[in-house]
């Protein structure tokens, strides 16, 4: 046996193994605490002043920024240098959520709607929206098994509305799903759209968007789309793991990959084991019955 109790992910187009003994664990060093957000002044300014920028065009957001942190500096050289390393903090973090996000999306495998909803005024403010929608959101997981990857979203009125895709097991639908023709103001045409209607009686307008494997990508994209432009962050509800784990034969490894070729490609059939024992080739079923992580 090669590799014992390896990370395994998919990247849309093969699986790769995350070896455990490459990638040892951070548990029981001892890392310096990094100073509180409430006490680092800088940093607070920073934050505040990296999200009003992103209105901005690209090649103004840096100069806002250290524009709104001069004060916190001897020189404008250490402003220049405090902005670029927070930025380039922001861009690091930023891709690490993409990559977590694809590998949710790829291990989920089933994703069958895209959905928006939004709000009547008659029936909730925003504020009351957003924790009603979260709050119902959280029993269709706990008791229906939903699973969902969501963003908020202002629309040019500044409406705000959420955006995600779905997974909602067979019989695990609430409400009926009605056929509604009306006319969309941003497309300035009639349009027929699937609306639930245990959402519109207690939110007001939504849409559910069957969606099949050929369109999950597109859709991840859309969202995507959305968190550039806003700065938000994306909401996950359900049980969705990053990897899965397996032992890994030598004979299932294509070749090393990655950084040091730390990282594993490993062939479209490899084996899957847990703790010795075979559960099977790689397949949606075989990965089912193996343990789960992040």
């Amino acid at each position: 046996m090669a590799y014992q109790d390896s990370k395994v992910y998919f990247d849309g187009g093969h699986y790769i193994a995350v070896p455990k003994e490459n990638f040892p664990s951070r548990k029981g060093r001892n890392i310096p605490k990094k100073n509180s957000p409430q006490t680092d002044t800088k940093k607070i300014k920073f934050e505040t002043a990296y999200a009003e920028s992103q209105a901005l065009p690209k090649r103004e957001r840096k100069q806002y920024i250290a524009e709104q942190l001069k004060d916190e500096f001897a020189t404008a050289e250490q402003t220049k240098e405090y902005v670029k390393q927070q930025t380039e903090r922001k861009r690091n973090n930023a891709c690490k959520r993409y990559t977590r996000l694809w590998r949710k999306v790829y291990l989920q495998g089933t994703w069958n709607f895209f959905v928006t909803f939004t709000y009547d005024n008659e029936k909730h403010t925003e504020q009351n929206f957003q924790k009603t929608l979260r709050n119902t959101l959280k029993h269709l997981v706990s008791r229906k098994g939903w699973k969902y990857i969501g963003v908020w979203e202002r629309s040019s009125s500044e409406r705000l509305h959420f955006h995600g895709i779905f997974y909602i097991p067979e019989n695990a639908m609430v409400g009926e799903l009605k056929q509604v023709s009306d006319y969309s103001t941003k497309q300035h045409r009639m349009q027929t759209t699937y609306q639930n209607t245990r959402f519109s009686e207690q939110f007001g307008r939504n849409d559910f968007k069957e969606i099949d494997k050929n369109e999950i990508v597109q859709s991840v994209r859309y969202l995507l789309k959305y968190i550039e432009k806003s700065g938000e962050k994306l909401v996950y509800g359900g049980d969705l793991p990053t990897y899965f784990k397996s032992d890994i034969m030598d004979e299932d490894v294509a070749c090393s990959i990655g950084v040091d070729d730390r990282k594993k490609l490993l062939f479209d059939n490899f084996n899957c084991w847990d703790e010795g024992c075979l559960i099977g080739k790689v397949s949606p079923e075989t990965i089912s019955q193996l343990r789960k992580c992040n």
